[in-house]
């Protein structure tokens, strides 16, 4: 298996568990996240955040409102850069959505990511 594909699985592992120091363990200390639910509910960051400190805010907000928020895995391709994922965003009471979203990824470490949602 690629290593940047195990990298892709821990995340999945890390962000069904809600576990969000495992998660942010796999991102850099300066990493960059671009998200449009970012857009929606922090508007004044246009959807991009940046460093862990705000990758843990949004993540601590988005467990603790969301508390049975869950990924499924749908197909996982990487290569020596990046990742691209693409899964099924699940919460109750709201509707399935479809999320492709792409992992750079530099020194095992996650530097960027980017969400799309069709």
């Amino acid at each position: 298996m690629h290593p940047n594909k195990q990298i892709a699985l821990n995340w999945f592992e890390a962000f069904n568990q809600h576990n969000l120091e495992m998660l942010l363990d796999l991102y850099d200390d300066n990493a960059e996240h671009y998200s449009p639910k970012l857009k929606v509910h922090q508007p004044q960051t246009n959807g991009l955040i940046n460093g862990k400190d705000a990758l843990r805010s949004w993540w601590a907000d988005a467990f603790k409102g969301l508390p049975n928020l869950h990924y499924e895995v749908l197909k996982l391709t990487a290569d020596k850069e990046q990742v691209f994922m693409e899964y099924i965003r699940k919460t109750p009471n709201e509707d399935d959505l479809r999320v492709g979203e792409v992992l750079v990824i530099i020194n095992k470490k996650i530097v960027a990511s980017r969400v799309y949602h069709s």
